[in-house]
């Protein structure tokens, strides 16, 4: 790879996105400082290079995709997150939507079920200075990491059938879980889960996304 060089053109192309998706609706001026600082052209292959700021996915190693960042901002805005707020992020992928998250001042605890993603993602966020607040593991995602619960929040960066159970269990109080929820496997609407206390729960449904399927025990199989 040697691609690792931030340009006034990098530079440039951000704000550009950051206006777009500040157009699209997004609004959390922290999830914007975030994508306006993070260097997405590192987390592509380098033929995709001159796409990165597109607001486009793209395809990454082991059959997965980097999610568009659109779709990155409005997960993250959408986790309510504060300073210092813990984070669950099942699916690391390339590493860029756990980057977001501790730009936005979360603690991440990132889970992977493919080892070369993770090894990948923890190479990359080294280079980028972003190991502080970011804990990596490799596993099935769709039970959660109950060693570090509960979270703040969760986020679920692939289309689950339906939202595991599991995943509620580990939220604080008050805490908030974001998936994208469909019985299809390439459409989902985005969900967003308040656990209010031990037995209630608050379920809010929001747009139409396409994300790769979430495989696991509690996913798809």
């Amino acid at each position: 790879m040697n691609h690792y060089q931030d340009t006034y053109k990098h530079k440039g192309q951000r704000r550009q996105l950051r206006e777009l998706l500040s157009s699209k609706g997004i609004t959390d001026q922290v999830v914007l400082n975030a994508i306006d600082s993070l260097p997405r052209h590192f987390f592509l292959p380098i033929e995709f290079e001159s796409h990165a700021y597109e607001d486009k996915a793209f395809p990454i190693a082991a059959g997965q995709t980097i999610s568009q960042p659109y779709t990155v901002a409005y997960q993250s805005q959408l986790l309510s997150l504060k300073p210092g707020s813990k984070v669950l992020e099942i699916g690391t992928g390339s590493g860029y939507q756990a980057a977001v998250l501790q730009l936005c001042g979360a603690e991440v605890y990132s889970i992977e079920r493919h080892q070369i993603l993770s090894d990948s993602a923890a190479a990359l966020l080294k280079v980028l200075g972003l190991t502080q607040r970011m804990h990596l593991f490799v596993g099935d995602g769709t039970k959660g990491l109950m060693s570090h619960a509960p979270y703040d929040a969760i986020i679920v960066t692939a289309g689950a059938p339906s939202v595991p159970k599991t995943l509620v269990s580990q939220l604080k109080p008050g805490g908030h879980l974001v998936i994208p929820v469909g019985k299809q496997a390439e459409s989902q609407k985005m969900v967003r889960i308040t656990k209010v206390n031990d037995k209630d729960i608050k379920t809010e449904v929001y747009d139409d996304f396409s994300f790769v399927p979430l495989v696991g025990e509690n996913g798809w199989k």
